[in-house]
């Protein structure tokens, strides 16, 4: 009997293997978290190239490399020269928008939006690591979300974009069109005559929005047409249509979308909203995946953590691609029959992990300026660790104040960092600092009051350019080195101080985080944890010191 059920048992696991049920790894969701929106994707080989919006902050368009498609590992960014490209005077949820990644002839090609002054552009480069190129401007490309589609049996090209409605008359809010041109590879250029592909989205007469970030891949003879629709929000969804031909005429799957989050219950544990712009890829395994944004509230449409990278399985039914066949609901994991393959020396990206950021050497790539980057106001040593200039610009301006910053990458998250700093005004201020967008922030600054050091908690004031002091303590050691340290809570923030170097202290608890949330500042962006000195409007030859960056994520989700 016992050798009947493992001959069972055996023939089992046998068959399981073959139908590939054993899986190797987990995919984990998101695979990139916190904010990394608007995902574009490219394989090349063995290889697989991932990119982001980053919008005003600087560096801008991080790129990712993975083998596997679960370990992401940065390995530059595509704006990472002032002379390329910068900000200054723009709103933090402007800047670049939905970069789109591709690989021709040894060439790396990238397009993407910088939505108030250059518009659309393309850069290229040899190795995706970088030095990309200067961005060569596309005028004629009059729209958003650009991306370039090779096809290598007829050794052309083509840009495709989402842009106004027909004759510039639309008929509803929301009313675009995706129009194409054929692009010149050679000479980064379009070529020809515009052509609509797409009027409105899947059906027109059901009034579709923001048909957006379009794609286009050949498969089976077909053209596939894929693109987000219903704004980037709980109604995002993708959609596909096909063609035999390039240029279309384009027909739209009868059972679009073929992703989409919304009309989920509302009291699903740990819910994903909001998933939309997708991309299509092969994987390692022969199978296809979309990579797509996507979000996690704390509640409602509640997030502090941004759009974030997100990864789903895709089969083809009756040669369409169908996203998560298997579930309405997005998963957190995803099984897959084959090995992943850990890259050294990076940051982990999806689960929960914790990381110390020390500054002895050179910055991480990941950490982000605001609008350029300008050198001379920060250093780094083993000794001090990163040194800032008191500058006279703030966070509230825009312009480029001393700055540094990672993104909340938790619903659950802990920050924290040990400052050296002797204020001299009530003007000096420096230490952590949590940050939307311009008018929404917590600032947990060492400064002076009545002549004296304190610690004060302060929470921005969105129309004034002003900030509230919520609390505020005496330091009984002015010089002395001091720790600060904010804990997210999905709905709720608490600002804990250490005044000897590990007895921590709380400033404030429940704190409200829905202030900081996309849903109340608005913007396409989300927080960040920041290191920041300011003399507030004055000059000053002070400077602040920061020992590490630390940070850790426990959301419940993956417990």
């Amino acid at each position: 009997m016992n050798k009947q059920l493992l001959s069972i048992a055996l023939g089992l696991c046998c068959a399981a293997l073959s139908h590939g049920l054993l899986a190797q790894t987990t995919l984990v969701n998101p695979i990139l978290t916190g904010f990394y929106p608007d995902p574009s994707v490219v394989r090349v080989g063995t290889d697989y190239y991932l990119v982001n919006s980053t919008f005003s902050y600087f560096p801008g368009i991080p790129v990712f490399h993975s083998r596997d498609l679960k370990n992401w590992k940065q390995i530059g960014n595509v704006i990472d020269r002032p002379e390329q490209m910068d900000f200054m005077g723009e709103p933090m949820t402007r800047g670049l928008f939905a970069p789109a990644i591709s690989y021709y002839k040894d060439t790396y090609y990238l397009t993407c939006t910088d939505i108030d002054h250059d518009g659309n552009f393309v850069v290229t480069a040899t190795n995706p690591a970088g030095p990309w190129s200067n961005p060569v401007k596309l005028p004629k490309v009059r729209g958003i979300d650009p991306s370039i589609y090779f096809d290598e049996e007829t050794d052309k090209a083509y840009i495709l974009y989402n842009s106004d409605a027909p004759d510039r008359k639309p008929l509803y809010s929301g009313h675009r069109t995706i129009r194409m041109y054929e692009f010149d590879y050679r000479n980064l250029k379009v070529t020809g005559d515009e052509k609509q592909l797409v009027n409105g989205g899947v059906d027109l007469s059901k009034k579709p929005v923001w048909i957006e970030a379009p794609h286009i891949l050949k498969r089976n003879g077909w053209y596939y047409l894929y693109a987000a629709e219903g704004g980037t929000s709980v109604n995002h969804t993708e959609v596909v249509l096909r063609s035999k031909d390039v240029w279309g005429p384009y027909v739209p799957y009868e059972h679009n979308p073929i992703l989409t989050q919304k009309d989920l219950p509302d009291d699903r544990k740990d819910p994903v909203t909001s998933a939309g712009h997708a991309q299509l890829i092969e994987g390692p395994d022969g199978k296809w995946y979309a990579i797509f944004l996507a979000v996690r509230p704390y509640e409602g449409d509640y997030y502090n953590t941004g759009r974030e990278t997100f990864i789903a399985p895709v089969e083809w039914k009756n040669d369409w691609p169908i996203i998560n066949p298997d579930s309405k609901e997005i998963k957190y994991e995803y099984p897959v029959d084959y090995k992943e393959v850990k890259p050294k020396g990076t940051l982990p990206q999806a689960g929960n992990f914790s990381y110390t950021l020390t500054f002895d050497k050179e910055l991480d790539p990941a950490l982000l300026f605001m609008r350029t980057l300008d050198k001379s106001w920060y250093s780094l040593s083993k000794k001090q660790g990163l040194t800032l200039k008191l500058k006279p610009e703030t966070v509230m301006d825009r312009g480029n104040p001393a700055f540094i910053c990672k993104r909340q990458q938790h619903l659950f998250s802990t920050a924290e960092t040990e400052l050296d700093f002797t204020p001299t005004s009530e003007k000096e201020k420096a230490g952590l600092i949590i940050f939307q967008d311009e008018g929404h922030f917590y600032f947990l600054a060492k400064s002076m009051a009545q002549g004296k050091a304190v610690l004060q908690l302060f929470k921005s004031k969105p129309r004034e350019q002003d900030m509230e002091l919520l609390a505020e303590v005496p330091l009984a050691n002015p010089a002395g080195k001091t720790g600060l340290r904010i804990v997210s809570k999905g709905d709720s923030y608490s600002f804990h101080v250490a005044t000897d170097g590990k007895n921590w202290t709380l400033l404030k608890d429940n704190v409200d985080a829905r202030f900081l949330s996309t849903k109340v500042a608005g913007g396409f962006i989300g927080c960040v944890y920041g290191l920041y000195a300011t003399s507030s409007g004055v000059p000053s030859t002070n400077t602040a010191s920061f020992s590490y960056l630390k940070y850790g994520g426990d959301d419940p989700m993956y417990k």
